[in-house]
């Protein structure tokens, strides 16, 4: 299979899309597709994830559209079912590595301690999410852990921002970063769809 970040074709910025409708979130979408990102997260935190994500692909089919926040076997089958890209989870358990074994399509486990970081090796899995990782050690965190755990790659979320994403890019052992700071909500719901494609930009 495909690794997660040979998927991401060299962007190092997975940019997260957090949408309330269809169309908002396919107007996020298209904002960071105009500023040169071709590989988008839509978290399943909303009642419209689902739906946004099956828009995306239909409206902007060259962009790569995965499903985060994956906690189980139900969300998992949900996000399939709308041909999600990618899987990505906030936490791994015994029983949600099982059920990602079968998964079609390249998944990043999420991580927050060395004791997560093996259980996913243990599955397979040699790239990882830390997270939330300004709260999990940042990279500090990281670089202690890369002589450890060497064959591991990570892509931090969680408190990644302009002022610090350069301090875990900066690290051999951290192939992406994520991040919501690309799409504040205020700029959502102001509909200011040229802000977040400003912040891709510049995040690039």
């Amino acid at each position: 299979m495909q690794s997660f970040s040979s998927l991401m074709a060299g962007q190092q910025l997975l940019p997260i899309i957090t949408a309330n409708s269809e169309q908002q979130g396919v107007q996020i979408a298209k904002a960071m597709h105009q500023a040169g990102l071709n590989f988008v997260e839509v978290v399943l935190r909303t009642d419209a994830s689902l739906a946004a994500l099956s828009a995306i692909k239909n409206e902007i089919p060259e962009l790569k559209v995965g499903a985060g926040t994956i906690t189980n076997e139900r969300t998992l089958t949900q996000a399939l079912s709308v041909n999600a890209d990618f899987i990505v989870t906030p936490a791994v358990s015994e029983k949600l590595l099982t059920a990602l074994a079968s998964a079609p399509v390249p998944v990043l486990p999420g991580v927050s301690n060395t004791g997560d970081i093996l259980l996913a090796r243990e599955f397979g899995y040699t790239e990882q999410k830390l997270f939330p990782a300004s709260l999990s050690g940042g990279a500090k965190f990281l670089a202690a852990v890369g002589s450890v755990f060497s064959d591991i790659s990570f892509c931090p979320t969680g408190g990644i921002s302009p002022e610090n994403k350069q301090d875990y890019l900066a690290l051999n052992n951290v192939f992406a970063v994520g991040g919501t700071w690309v799409a504040k909500n205020d700029w959502v719901e102001q509909q200011n769809w040229q802000a977040i494609t400003d912040a891709c930009v510049a995040a690039i």
